[in-house]
């Protein structure tokens, strides 16, 4: 199955019209046509299977012949994570965080980042892509990128830790959480946090985790903070 995204979809519509872009990638690349049958997700947890009414280059149009609606699972991952220098390597843990089945990602930027700017359109279909690519029905949320200090003092819920380099006392990630629970990580950047930065997540409730024995970049910590997330609640 190839999975379409078009969030503008709801139980109410009955036609739609893709977009010229995708149109073109339906009928000239996938060398779709009139009566084949398409799967479009709106990124909330449905599934629409469609028929192609009109198969053209510019305006393919679809009716919609069922619905189905996938529940979302009990507990929230966010992941909060400092943008890495090298801009590939966000893309591809967005990507792969997306496939595992991450809920919410926020950049942050930390006293010791090294990159200021995001491009969030780019970051967003990056997003998008891996949701289809992957068959998922949920889009996770990219919230706009902001300093560590307007972060942290916004009101979290749930279970909050912070992975840092520093020795100290540390549990491991996967003994800390609970299955159902809803989950939020800090990861830092390549420089790691500040120790002011590290003081001031334990004043607002945030709990120091280890995410193994060796230094992972950034990508990889959070990668790994996922996948520990996601095995304990599909266990």
């Amino acid at each position: 199955m190839q999975l379409f995204y078009n969030p503008d979809l709801d139980k109410s519509i009955s036609q739609f019209t893709f977009s010229q872009e995708e149109s073109r990638h339906i009928v000239k690349v996938l060398r779709k046509k009139e009566g084949d049958i398409l799967h479009i997700t709106n990124g909330k947890g449905y599934i629409f299977e469609s028929e192609i009414l009109l198969a053209d280059q510019k305006k393919c149009k679809a009716q919609i012949i069922s619905t189905k609606k996938k529940h979302a699972k009990a507990h929230w991952l966010h992941i909060v994570v400092a943008p890495t220098k090298n801009n590939d390597r966000l893309e591809w843990f967005l990507e792969k965080a997306t496939e595992i089945g991450v809920n919410e990602i926020t950049p942050i930027f930390c006293d010791r980042s090294e990159r200021k700017v995001i491009k969030k359109e780019r970051l967003e279909k990056v997003i998008q892509s891996a949701m289809k690519q992957s068959l998922r029905s949920y889009l996770p949320k990219l919230n706009d990128a902001i300093s560590f200090k307007a972060f942290i003092e916004k009101e979290q819920n749930g279970l909050l830790f912070i992975a840092h380099c520093e020795e100290e006392e540390k549990v491991d990630l996967k003994r800390r959480v609970a299955a159902d629970k809803d989950v939020t990580v800090l990861i830092g950047p390549e420089g790691d946090f500040s120790q002011n930065e590290i003081n001031i997540a334990y004043e607002k409730g945030f709990l120091p985790v280890s995410l193994g024995e060796y230094r992972l970049r950034t990508e990889t910590a959070a990668i790994v903070a996922c996948t520990t997330v996601n095995m304990i609640n599909n266990g």
